[in-house]
């Protein structure tokens, strides 16, 4: 395959070589639309089936860290857009100022994540035989409220009433929320390695308004990252939830 300039031998334009990269970005997209459907379902189902165990397991979810996270994406979007924006326009200095500052809010996104992670290691909420859903309320921190105590074991008591297998419809929950949020991750691990390669090439000062199509294309993958946390947002911490 030879190579003149920025146009690879099988294309006759730039513009033709920019069509078919999109047509293939969107191609891949779609299978991606169908494989998150299907965890998107698989959860969607179980929800509906044990609804009080998951509205228990969604309260054990840090709103806060989540809203964070929900935050930083949004402005991660924007940095992304506004980094295609500089590759179209040929302001070569802002391109790589905003991919820098896409690459950093989301690796903020990774960190944030790590850390809702090792909360549910300390609170024994990962899957498995020590598994337990009554852990945190059972061995308090130092300084948590007695009366936000009280209330959550109350809720506690009525959730083992109504459903007497609590702890292992929770726990399918938060099997469901790990998958879920690590296959999100680890697409944004991939986005994260896309952004360091755009990065090289832009102080290689490649891009110009004639010649985008990978800002292009790596930016419609992190729009499509991003979209996915929109729904997992309010799927995982919102629905239920009783604080």
């Amino acid at each position: 395959m030879h190579r003149t300039g920025e146009l690879y031998g099988q294309f006759e334009t730039l513009e033709q070589q920019k069509d078919s990269a999109a047509l293939g970005m969107w191609i891949f997209l779609v299978t991606e639309v169908l494989f998150f459907g299907g965890m998107f379902m698989t959860y969607t189902v179980n929800r509906h089936e044990f609804f009080t165990a998951f509205g228990v397991g969604g309260n054990t979810l840090d709103i806060k860290l989540g809203t964070a996270n929900t935050i930083v994406l949004i402005m991660s979007s924007l940095t992304m857009a506004m980094a295609v924006w500089s590759a179209q326009t040929g302001k070569k200095k802002l391109v790589t100022t905003f991919l820098i500052l896409t690459l950093g809010l989301g690796c903020v996104f990774l960190g944030i994540k790590g850390i809702e992670y090792k909360q549910k290691f300390d609170h024994h909420l990962i899957p498995g035989h020590n598994f337990d859903i009554s852990y945190r309320v059972n061995h308090p921190e130092p300084g948590e409220s007695p009366q936000v105590l009280a209330a959550e074991r109350e809720e506690l008591a009525k959730a083992w009433a109504a459903d007497p297998n609590l702890n292992s419809h929770a726990q399918l929950y938060v099997s469901l929320y790990f998958a879920m949020t690590g296959l999100h991750a680890l697409h944004m691990v991939v986005g994260a390695g896309l952004l360091l390669w755009l990065l090289s090439q832009a102080v290689k000062q490649r891009f110009t308004p004639a010649y985008n199509t990978p800002v292009e294309i790596v930016g419609l993958y992190w729009h499509f990252v991003d979209i996915v946390w929109i729904y997992l947002f309010p799927l995982l911490y919102l629905i239920d939830r009783h604080r």
